[in-house]
């Protein structure tokens, strides 16, 4: 089959009502497109498996490690019947640390590398004032960063260990994420527009 971003953006939106959560795969999306690029790789193709990584979160939220069912199984499945290549399947199922499938590709571990930080920045952003990522410092990153209370949800050492497995220093690879997220600020509703 052919892979294509607006497919994959298509089926992405297609099962995913909640608007944060499709804001959060693009997000991904722009911090795994800018690793493409750097690393000459495939920006549209491997936006793909960003984009798709937690589309089925929202119908699928329980997971059953032994069935292999819920989120991401049951997503994969379904892209596996479409014709998905493996290794995007492969970066889809390593993204989440409790289906034990190790991160080898360059794409899986970019994935993975993506997922949390993303997160944490944009939550670092909304409750800014200004709403506006273009002011998002990595000194205010990093207070945020080593608050426990500040955005819970977001696994610390999930952000570290994506750093180490990408061999990139966890503050470089942070601030070129945020980097990749301030270019596409509009289409991340994350250039002021929500401030009052």
């Amino acid at each position: 089959m052919k892979i294509s971003r607006e497919d994959a953006y298509e089926l992405m939106t297609e099962w995913t009502e909640s608007e944060s959560l499709q804001k959060h795969m693009l997000a991904v999306e722009a911090a795994v497109r800018a690793y493409a690029k750097k690393m000459n790789q495939d920006e549209d193709y491997w936006a793909v498996a960003a984009l798709l990584h937690d589309f089925d979160y929202e119908k699928h939220p329980d997971f059953d490690v032994l069935a292999k069912t819920g989120h991401p199984y049951t997503g994969v499945d379904h892209l596996r019947g479409l014709g998905y290549p493996e290794d995007i399947l492969e970066a889809i199922l390593g993204h989440a640390d409790y289906t034990n499938v190790p991160r080898e590709s360059d794409l899986a571990k970019v994935l993975y590398a993506c997922d949390e930080i993303t997160g944490l920045i944009t939550a670092a952003v909304l409750v800014r004032e200004d709403k506006n990522i273009a002011n998002q410092t990595i000194k205010s990153l990093k207070k945020k960063f080593k608050s426990k209370a500040f955005a819970r949800g977001v696994n610390r050492e999930d952000v570290v260990r994506g750093a180490e497995e990408l061999g990139v220093e966890l503050w470089e690879h942070i601030a070129f994420v945020l980097e990749a997220m301030q270019a596409n600020a509009e289409v991340l509703g994350l250039d002021g527009s929500l401030a009052n």
